[in-house]
């Protein structure tokens, strides 16, 4: 017998057909509300695949800016004191120290000192030469690792695996990886961006900055030099706002109909003609700097040389991250040889010109985005492919040396004002808690909330990865 409704509280049996249709209407109405979700949700996941997306847990750091001193940078001429280096110079390194391959330096090569002095600065005390003065005042927002060490001696090959993980061409770079983790805050500017130097390009071409295997729609958007980095962002003559819309909408619904669910070069093509159209609005005011204020420009030294240029670009880097790019690489040094940091025949001559051009510039944007309260949501990494060796190549100059060199991080949830690891007392090899690019990697994209393992693209028959085996978050720093 069914028992009175006045008894059973809220909850009333299904006595009917017609009752059951009703009371499942909800459930019914759900399941295809879900379906219409879904298939809205992948329609846009195919038209702009750059949408935010959420981290893997709670991230400190939003965007990334990497400041890249193409060439190798000497760690012993710059955030690594050696001392004994200098007591031995001129002398066959002893024997104690090991062995090392490098390119040029032949066997019987003798330890070239270093002509720069080295000073404490800030309340952490850590040492800093004198070829970066304005750099040094910032050194308390700053942690310097001194024990980095890659794979590979030649440029290409460690450029490539600073980027990508990999020595070899063919795989995403982490500017790719991170925008295809977490998309763009911008809907009319780019996710990723290069800036070049305006002096060449670098041993390892344009692919170490490339998206690899990962859509299409992941690749960087490379900016030129100049006052105009990016050409046609101005309206054609008698073009309206409008009829521009109506022709990029036009485009967009005869790409869509022939659109492929799988075919990523097409759907990359169609979101590039949606924000180049899109950059047409936002992009010309961020990239004229003529509306910032004399005193700015004087911190980044635009105007000034030799720091103009690459003052002009780092301006532009927080601009950008102002406006939700999220990975923008800032690139020092280009063309050959000794226009990089490439110091093959005089160390003195290189450094001292290439840190001129950069040092007041990464000071300003230092500066810059701790005043403007983007320094916390910021990550910023100096660095190159590997570092210089302790001997001496042709007298005054330095070979590239994998073994053991320097790069620093600052901001973005990073712990600045101190040193993590060393080299040995000659600066040759990384002997106390040792970093490879892969743990670089992995600390990047935990300050940024990704998981480096759950961060995963299949490609070839394995779910590949931007730190090919499991790489080390720098506990220290975080």
């Amino acid at each position: 017998m069914m028992p009175p409704e006045n008894n059973v509280g809220h909850v009333r049996l299904t006595r009917t057909r017609r009752e059951f249709i009703r009371d499942a209407f909800c459930g019914f109405g759900s399941l295809a509300f879900a379906s219409i979700l879904q298939q809205e949700r992948a329609r846009a996941a195919i038209l702009n695949p750059l949408a935010p997306k959420p981290s893997h847990f709670a991230p400190k750091a939003k965007a990334v800016i990497f400041l890249f001193a193409a060439g190798g940078p000497s760690h012993i001429d710059t955030f690594d004191p050696k001392p004994l280096l200098n007591q031995l110079h001129g002398q066959p390194r002893p024997k104690e120290f090991g062995e090392a391959k490098y390119q040029f330096i032949e066997r019987n090569a003798k330890l070239l000192g270093t002509k720069r002095s080295f000073k404490k600065y800030g309340q952490s005390g850590i040492e800093v030469s004198d070829l970066f003065p304005h750099t040094a005042q910032c050194i308390d927002d700053i942690a310097v690792i001194r024990s980095c060490y890659g794979d590979m001696v030649v440029h290409s090959a460690a450029q490539y695996e600073l980027f990508s993980g990999r020595i070899v061409p063919g795989f995403p770079s982490m500017g790719s990886w991170i925008a295809y983790g977490l998309g763009s805050e911008s809907q009319s500017l780019p996710a990723y961006v290069v800036m070049p130097d305006p002096d060449g390009a670098l041993e390892a071409g344009q692919p170490m900055y490339m998206h690899g295997f990962l859509p299409a729609v992941y690749q960087p958007t490379m900016l030129r030099s100049g006052t105009k980095p990016v050409l046609s962002l101005d309206l054609p003559t008698g073009v309206s706002s409008e009829q521009r819309r109506k022709t990029v909408d036009l485009i967009r619904h005869l790409n869509e109909a022939t659109l492929a669910p799988d075919d990523d070069e097409f759907s990359a093509r169609i979101s590039a003609y949606d924000l180049a159209f899109k950059m047409q609005s936002e992009a010309p005011a961020v990239f004229d700097l003529s509306e910032e204020p004399q005193e700015t420009l004087d911190l980044y030294g635009v105007g000034t040389a030799p720091t103009h240029d690459y003052g002009r670009r780092c301006l532009l880097a927080r601009r950008l991250v102002e406006k939700g790019v999220r990975f923008i690489c800032v690139v020092s040094g280009g063309g050959p040889g000794n226009k990089q940091w490439d110091a093959h025949d005089n160390i003195e001559e290189n450094h001292l010109r290439m840190a001129s051009k950069t040092d007041k510039p990464i000071s300003g944007l230092l500066k810059d985005l701790k005043r403007r309260g983007l320094f916390d949501s910021t990550l910023v990494l100096w660095g190159g492919e590997f570092g210089r060796s302790p001997e001496a190549q042709t007298g005054k100059g330095r070979d590239h040396h994998n073994l053991g060199f320097s790069m620093w991080m600052a901001g973005g949830g990073s712990k600045g004002g101190q040193v993590v690891g060393a080299t040995d007392d000659i600066g040759l090899r990384a002997v106390k808690d040792p970093v490879h690019f892969r743990d670089i990697h992995t600390t990047i994209l935990h300050q940024l909330g990704l998981d480096q393992d759950a961060l995963n693209f299949p490609h070839l028959g394995r779910n590949e990865r931007l730190t090919l085996v499991q790489g080390k978050v720098i506990e220290q720093i975080v």
